[in-house]
Parts: C-alpha cells; structure tokens; sequence
C-alpha cells in the first residue's frame, strides 16, 4: 500500500517532524526544504546505504567528496553554460511564469509570451571585489568534479577500467517553477556514479547499472511494480548521452524519473582535457585549451585512449518521498480503529528501537529503560530513544507512524524478573524475552 495523495505525505512529515518548509517563519522559501529530527536520520540512512551499496560492497569504486563551488571553465567546456537552460514563458493574464511544457491549463494560448531560454545555474561572486569577472557556480550536478579529479584519482589509485568513482552531494538548480514537495527543487542532493569502462564494452555495462540499481531500490521498500523502464528516445537524450534508461516512479503526483542510467560515452573525459586531436575521442566536444590534463588511460601498446563512461544518477530527496510513499500504510484494526503505519526497512528506520518505561515518574523503571537504552545504542545500529511519556498505547502509536521497528516496554517484571516485553511494529505481536538476550536477538534485525 502506498499513500492516497501527496496531501498524506506532507502532513506526516510536517506533523512528526521529518520535513519543514524552509525559513516558514517569514514565509518560507519556495523550493527549499529542511530536513527535521526524524527526516535528516532517513536521508542518512538511505545515503548510507547507497555508499554500502555502490563503494562497500565492491572492489572497483572509490569515493569522493567535491566542493560546491565549481570554476566556470568546469561548466563552460562541459556545455552545461550552453545548454542547462529551460524555456520560459509568461502569462499575461496571470503575470506567473511557466516552464514552457508545464503550463497550467487556466492560461490560454493567446496569453503567453514566445519562449526564451532560463539558464538554470546559480552564480556567486568569488573574493572582495564584485565586478562580474571573478564568480563560481553552485554546481548543478555533482557529475563535473568527478570527471576534473579523473587524473587525481587514477593517480593515487592506480585503477585501470573498469572502475567507479562516487560521490553524494548537494546540487542547485535555479528551477523556474518548482513543485510536488520536495521532487522539484532548487536545492537537493544526488547519489553519483561515474563508471569508467572501455569503448565498445559500454552496452554491456549499461545493461548491468540498470539491474544492479533496479535491485537496489527493492531492497529499500521499493516495489519493483512500482518501476517503469524508460528508453529515452534518440531525439530526447542529452548531449553527452548515447542511450540512457530512465526509472519511472509512480510517485502520489504521477509517473516521473526517480533515478536516471545513462551511457555518457567518452564525452565528459574528453571535454575536459588537453590536446584532444591527439586522443581519437568519439564523441562531439568543444575544443579545449585550457585544460592542463590529460583524462585517459595509457594502453599496453603505450597508446592511450579516453574511458566511455555509465552514469547512475539518482536523487536522495526523490528516493526519499518515494520509500516514504512505499512505506506509508493505512491499516484498519479489528476493533474498527485505524493505525498508519510507516512500514520502513528496518535499515532505513529513523528510530532503530523505543526503550519505554511503563510509568514515567517511577524511577526505578526509568534508571532501568534508561540502561538499557544506552546498551542498545553502543551496538552503533542507529538512533535508539527513551520514550518515557507514560502512556504506552500512544507511545506504540507514534513509533508506528514514523516507522520505528520495535518497542521494548520496561515494566515491574523488569525489575523482578529481568524480562522486557518486545512489541514488533508491523504485526503489533509481543513477546517477553530475558533482557540478557536482547541484545543479541534483535540487533541484527534491526540493523
């Protein structure tokens, strides 16, 4: 089950403090969000478990960490100054702006300006002085910083093809009319994989990111019936693309990209680089004279050639609102009552467990929930909370809703028997186990 409308969403985010509309006390800023207590665990934990995924659990990734700021040359020659534009129209009758293909059906035809080109990158001044010359971009991507670190990398790694460097970072994209929570803004974070393989084994590699991150969205929540594949048409592709395979999400709002494959060929190495004529790059690049490196690799023969190279781009706040929207699960009780319930992989749980004390004001029970609180959170699992309310069936209901996998109630046989009593979320069973065993029986469940 996943949720009705967006509405559903919005409201328990707002409301259990996973999401909040930026700078809401003077108004908030459109298409900016802050992540609150539970939602800034969720993004890390789905980040986390992309690094696992994509550099832990391989032997052909290295990591990286870029900065923001990005040289203008970087964008110049990677042709995103030419060609990260969106066309923009007004509307005359209802003085708004309008991405070109997204205009609203109340604006009729005769009321809307030709369409002009929006460059979509944010600029800043770099240094003292604001004469318009010495600026940087906030980087639309975090693609670009791996491609100039190339060098760098191979350098110190001495990796050969086929190899990955990977990066998780922030990225601006100055979006004319952002929309849909947070699916489309202008500020959000990207999962990055550039694979570097030789020419001509690229297809092969191609197909294998499709199903390498199709399995991985699965093993966060996502249903797979959920996932259209989408072959972007020839005349649809980027300029750097030779074939790219979209995700298609059925988000509340409707079918969209949530993660992106493409085959970038060996045109991002070959743009950025010094005496291109000597390197028989196949794609189509802007001349460079300004690069002082070469990004190739030298072959056995002392020849050296440019690596093609597969891209999977996935964003971390539409993953997000899509495992959100997985997990979201409306359940009607036996007794006639309703529950929501956030039914998150356990990895991926912002609360990994709720130690509760069953009266809040007796302080032997406290000192007890409170130890054994403390022993849980040493196994590094996660964010264990001590939730002493006093009222354990609203307590059960909160840790249902955000996705908490278990509680463990701490009562008077905890203190004569030494037992908790372990409530399990998704089928509300309970069991009475020793506390010397607790440790042991559900640490690696809820990791």
């Amino acid at each position: 089950m996943t949720a009705k409308n967006m509405e559903e969403l919005v409201a328990l985010c707002k409301r259990r403090g996973f999401i909040f509309q930026s700078s809401e006390i003077y108004g908030g800023l459109q298409g900016v969000y802050d992540y609150g207590p539970l939602g800034v665990e969720l993004k890390n934990n789905i980040k986390k478990s992309w690094w696992a995924s994509i550099v832990y659990d391989r032997d052909d990734v290295e990591g990286l960490d870029a900065s923001i700021l990005t040289h203008q040359e970087v964008l110049k020659y990677s042709g995103h100054e030419d060609t990260f534009t969106d066309p923009l129209v007004d509307c005359k009758s209802c003085g708004e702006r309008f991405r070109a293909d997204q205009v609203p059906d109340y604006c009729k035809e005769d009321d809307l300006t030709e369409p002009r080109q929006f460059n979509l990158m944010f600029k800043t001044n770099v240094g003292p002085v604001e004469d318009g010359e010495n600026f940087a971009y906030l980087r639309p991507e975090t693609a670009q910083q791996i491609f100039t670190n190339f060098k760098n990398i191979i350098d110190a790694t001495s990796r050969k093809p086929p190899f990955g460097i990977a990066q998780i970072g922030k990225a601006f994209r100055n979006e004319i009319t952002p929309r849909n929570f947070i699916f489309r803004v202008r500020e959000f974070e990207q999962m990055e994989l550039e694979f570097f393989v030789k020419a001509g084994e690229d297809e092969k590699w191609h197909k294998y990111w499709v199903d390498e991150r199709l399995d991985w969205w699965e093993k966060q929540g996502v249903n797979r019936e959920h996932i259209e594949l989408l072959e972007v048409a020839k005349d649809e592709l980027a300029h750097y693309s030779k074939a790219t395979v979209d995700l298609m999400y059925k988000f509340p709002h409707g079918v969209e990209e949530l993660e992106g494959i493409a085959n970038r060929t060996d045109f991002d190495l070959g743009s950025h680089s010094k005496n291109q004529n000597e390197l028989r790059i196949n794609a189509k690049t802007k001349e460079n004279k300004r690069s002082n490196a070469k990004l190739a690799v030298q072959n056995e023969d002392k020849s050296w050639s440019v690596p093609y190279v597969i891209e999977p781009s996935a964003g971390v706040d539409r993953g997000f609102l899509a495992i959100l929207n997985e997990a979201f699960v409306e359940e009607e009780l036996k007794n006639g009552s309703k529950r929501v319930v956030l039914a998150l992989k356990p990895h991926l749980a912002p609360i990994k467990a709720a130690v509760i004390p069953l009266k809040k004001n007796n302080e032997e029970l406290v000192i007890l929930a409170k130890k054994l609180k403390d022993e849980l959170q040493n196994h590094r699992l996660g964010r264990v909370l001590l939730e002493n309310t006093g009222n354990i069936g609203k307590s059960y209901r909160k840790h249902d809703e955000i996705g908490t996998p278990i509680c463990i109630t701490v009562d008077f046989d905890s203190l004569e028997k030494n037992t908790v009593t372990v409530r399990d979320r998704d089928t509300m069973e309970q069991e009475t186990i020793s506390i010397d065993d607790l440790s042991k029986k559900y640490c690696d469940s809820i990791l």
